[in-house]
């Protein structure tokens, strides 16, 4: 993770510099979380882009490798919980990934006389699926479908109660740079503060990200222009 106390003082450093404004700390919180957000979403189109490239394939195996390797960060497993008819997913997701029902003698996922994975389809293919004796659901072969508010599984019914895994992509958690405030001056209080979930090389990149992003804030085009280099 990158020390958010550490982003703060570089910016702080380079935006006074030259007396390009202050960015209070309300400010640099609300950017700060705007730019971990952006560069967090970068890497699955940088990625997809990695992934899809023609040619040869070692000058693009370190990008995949390391995109993959910041993405694991955020990579979780956890169980899922019925609500009605629905599946709900993990309030902090961000992409899904595979979802399994784990069979009454437990295991984990990767065991595979102990889990059965679950198919997703589209909506669309939902009525050709349950209508056809060749591919309707089964309990040794499920499928769900994405509604709004969660997830429904077919076949129906209590079969898989409180047995249903998933793994995801969570979204970062939020970023916050907390203070006390003593003889009128913002000073760092580390118990009430939380660090970017990046990985530590992405510490420069946010450096002059949230620099571009307060250059919006204080009008001031230097910051911009720093912020379009990272």
């Amino acid at each position: 993770m990158v020390n958010v106390d550490t982003v703060y003082q570089r910016v702080l450093a380079i935006a006074n510099k030259e007396q390009r404004g202050y960015i209070t700390p309300l400010e640099f919180n609300l950017l700060a979380n705007q730019a971990q957000l952006e560069i967090f979403e970068s890497y699955f189109v940088e990625l997809n882009q990695a992934l899809a490239m023609p040619g040869n394939e070692s000058e693009y195996s370190d990008i995949v490798k390391t995109l993959n390797e910041k993405i694991s960060i955020f990579k979780k497993e956890t169980s899922l919980v019925k609500s009605g008819a629905l599946i709900i997913h993990p309030a902090d997701m961000y992409k899904l990934g595979t979802i399994w029902f784990v069979s009454s003698d437990g295991g984990q996922w990767g065991s595979e006389d102990k889990n059965i994975e679950i198919q997703e389809i589209n909506y669309n293919e939902l009525m050709d699926t349950l209508g056809s004796p060749l591919t309707s659901p089964t309990q040794s072969h499920p499928i769900y479908i994405r509604r709004e508010g969660g997830l429904k599984i077919y076949p129906t019914g209590s079969w898989y109660n409180g047995m249903i895994r998933a793994s995801y992509t969570k979204v970062p958690s939020k970023v916050e740079w907390g203070y006390v405030v003593t003889n009128e001056q913002a000073l760092y209080n580390a118990s009430s503060s939380n660090d970017f979930e990046l990985h530590v090389s992405e510490e420069t990149t946010l450096v002059m990200k949230i620099l571009g992003l307060a250059g919006v804030v204080i009008q001031r085009q230097e910051l911009m222009a720093l912020g379009q280099q990272a």
